[in-house]
């Protein structure tokens, strides 16, 4: 049985028992979630979130994008999100790369080298802060008062916010 066919058999298995509203693609907390595709961070159990309550995004790192800031203008824009909570987490696999050593393995591969960022990096804090501030200048997040992040154990599951960095020099 493939990974595929075991979800599959799960979900049915599983039927209709998740708790949440499902009439609006707007969310009902009017918060969108940034967050690493990592599979330790449980994004509904962390947040004790239910159905309809948030969008969540999810990337390598958790890295403010331009596919991330795509999904939340419109998340803001068109669907009522007010709000951006940012988690990165410990132990990322991103600190274990770096970006030209990924980019010329890509590039030896295939023959051809991404044009996108890895957006890799070593201190995770300091990733976070790049990404709320990414956010504050876009010109296409309306919201941005509201911004804020975390970096999630994911051994003791303790959330750590990060001051941005021009509160954190303050």
């Amino acid at each position: 049985m493939t990974a595929i066919d075991e979800l599959l058999k799960r979900n049915y298995e599983l039927g209709n028992v998740v708790p949440g509203d499902r009439s609006s693609p707007k969310p009902s907390l009017q918060v969108a979630i940034l967050t690493c595709m990592d599979s330790r961070i449980r994004v509904f159990e962390i947040f004790g979130l239910k159905q309809g309550e948030a969008h969540v995004l999810r990337n390598a790192g958790g890295v403010v994008t331009d596919d991330a800031i795509r999904s939340l203008a419109l998340s803001q824009r068109k669907l009522g999100t007010r709000e951006v909570l940012l988690v990165h987490h410990t132990n990322c696999g991103l600190e274990l790369v770096t970006e030209d050593d990924f980019k010329d393995e890509l590039e030896a591969d295939t023959g051809l080298r991404p044009t996108w960022a890895v957006e890799a990096f070593k201190q995770v804090e300091q990733s976070v802060r790049g990404s709320m501030a990414r956010l504050r200048r876009s010109p296409f997040i309306p919201h941005t008062d509201k911004i804020r992040g975390f970096v999630y154990d994911v051994h003791t599951g303790e959330l750590r916010e990060v001051q941005a960095a021009d509160t954190a020099a303050a």
